[in-house]
C-alpha cells in the first residue's frame, strides 16, 4: 500500500465519520471474542461435554501465528507510510499476519463446525473486520489476507486432523 492509496480509500471515513472505523473495529472484535466462549459454554451446557477440539485448535494456532509475527516483524502502514491512521495504535512491527484477521477466521471456522449458521455470520464479521483493519491503517491488505488464510486453514486442518 502507498500513502496515496491509503488516503484515497480512507477519505470517505474522514471528518465527521472519522470515529466509525475504530468503533466498528472495537464492536466486531468484542462480538467475536464474546461469541466464541459463549458457544463453547452453550455446547458444554447442552451436551455436558467440553468441546476440547474447539479450544485446542484456536489456541495452538494462535501461538504459532504469534511466533510467526515475531519472526517476520513487518512494520505497520502507519510506521512506514506518511499517513494519519483512523485507528490509533502504538504497536511497532508485527503486522504480518494480522492476529485480528487470524482470530476471527479460526473462530468462525470453529463455530461453523459446532453451529454452522453462526459460523457463517462470524465469517461475514471476519470480512468486515479485515476491511476495518486496512481502512484503519493498522494493516495492509496482505497482512489481513494472510491472517485470514492461516485462520481458515488452521481451522479446517485442525478439525480434519484432530
Amino acid at each position: 500500500m502507498t500513502s496515496e492509496r491509503y488516503r484515497r480509500i480512507s477519505a470517505p471515513f474522514r471528518g465527521k465519520r472519522a470515529a466509525w472505523i475504530p468503533r466498528i473495529d472495537r464492536v466486531l472484535t468484542a462480538v467475536i471474542y464474546v461469541c466464541y466462549p459463549a458457544v463453547i459454554a452453550f455446547i458444554w451446557r447442552i451436551s455436558g461435554l467440553v468441546p476440547w477440539q474447539a479450544l485446542w485448535v484456536p489456541a495452538s494456532s494462535l501461538t504459532l501465528v504469534s511466533l510467526t509475527r515475531r519472526l517476520i516483524d513487518r512494520p505497520r502502514p502507519y510506521e512506514r507510510l506518511d499517513i494519519d491512521p483512523l485507528i490509533k495504535k502504538d504497536t511497532q512491527g508485527r503486522a504480518m499476519p494480522s492476529r485480528h484477521a487470524f482470530s476471527v477466521w479460526v473462530i468462525a471456522v470453529t463455530v461453523w463446525w459446532l453451529i454452522p449458521p453462526l459460523g457463517v455470520l462470524l465469517a461475514v464479521a471476519g470480512v468486515l473486520l479485515c476491511i476495518t483493519r486496512v481502512l484503519g491503517g493498522v494493516h495492509d491488505e496482505w497482512d489481513v489476507t494472510v491472517g485470514a488464510l492461516i485462520g481458515i486453514l488452521s481451522g479446517i486442518l485442525g478439525y480434519w486432523i484432530l
